[in-house]
């Protein structure tokens, strides 16, 4: 389970500017944020599968995933992690790199890819999950978007509490710049579950935004890390994270500005 929310060009300050947990298995072997592939790529990466939930470049391009929620999953499939390191790496514009992952979709487990190039300010949205009268790859428009184990801004309740949350805030402090910290706080840590599921269910445990754990079979599961990532329309990234490391919540943020290499 995953949950983000993002404000995409509708503010005069941010461009763009990104809330996101990941959650999974406190156990699975994660690198925090840093630079690598040479210093190209920025984010968080799996030290199992070597892949990422969400990473920017250098060049202003940005990738972030969720998987979708299913009952059964291929024994056999491609890393979904690999997808947002692909389309950093690419060439090619959001919609055209979207497009071209639908051709090896069927080789992935369910996935929901945000890919962007912040420089142009194109994005685009691809799943591999059709639903009746949705496209599979769409233009995102300009607003506020929530991203969740779905499709993009479907109304799941939690959903819904993080972006009426998450509007009222940028309501309250207007057009200047955020105290993104202060917003992740009051935001991402949410832990507030769905009075409506019953505590017996498994539901119940990730119905939050902020997900405090459970225990399973499979071991303890919940949000490891916490990610806000901005541009500024002067091209200034900021990428703050906070994450889980041997039962500590450590913090760290890195600042760029995107090149130029036209």
């Amino acid at each position: 389970m995953c949950i983000s929310v993002f404000l995409w060009r509708a503010h005069p300050v941010y461009p763009f500017l990104l809330l996101l947990n990941r959650d999974e298995y406190h156990s699975r072997p994660t690198e925090p944020l840093a630079w690598w592939e040479g210093g190209e790529i920025l984010g968080g990466r799996d030290g199992l599968a070597g892949g990422t939930w969400l990473a920017c470049s250098r060049d202003g391009r940005l990738a972030f995933l969720s998987n979708v929620r299913e009952v059964q999953s291929l024994p056999q499939a491609k890393t979904r992690g690999d997808l947002p390191v692909l389309f950093l790496k690419s060439k090619k514009s959001p919609v055209e790199f979207a497009k071209e992952v639908l051709k090896e979709a069927d080789q992935y487990n369910g996935f929901n890819l945000i890919v962007a190039d912040l420089r142009s300010q194109t994005m685009a949205y691809v799943t591999n999950r059709e639903k009746e009268d949705e496209k599979l790859v769409i233009d995102v428009l300009p607003g506020i978007h929530v991203l969740t184990n779905a499709r993009l801004d479907s109304p799941w309740p939690k959903a819904q509490r993080l972006r009426d949350n998450f509007k009222e805030l940028v309501s309250e402090y207007g057009n200047g710049e955020y105290p993104i910290k202060e917003m992740v706080e009051k935001l991402m840590t949410n832990a507030i579950k769905d009075e409506e599921i019953s505590p017996l269910s498994q539901e119940y445990y990730s119905s939050s935004i902020f997900v405090d754990g459970d225990n399973n079979p499979l071991g303890h599961f919940g949000t490891t890390s916490t990610s806000a990532v901005s541009m500024k329309t002067n091209g200034e990234v900021s990428f703050y994270e906070k994450h889980l490391e041997n039962g500590q919540w450590k913090e760290h943020t890195i600042n760029y500005v995107i090149e130029d290499r036209n």
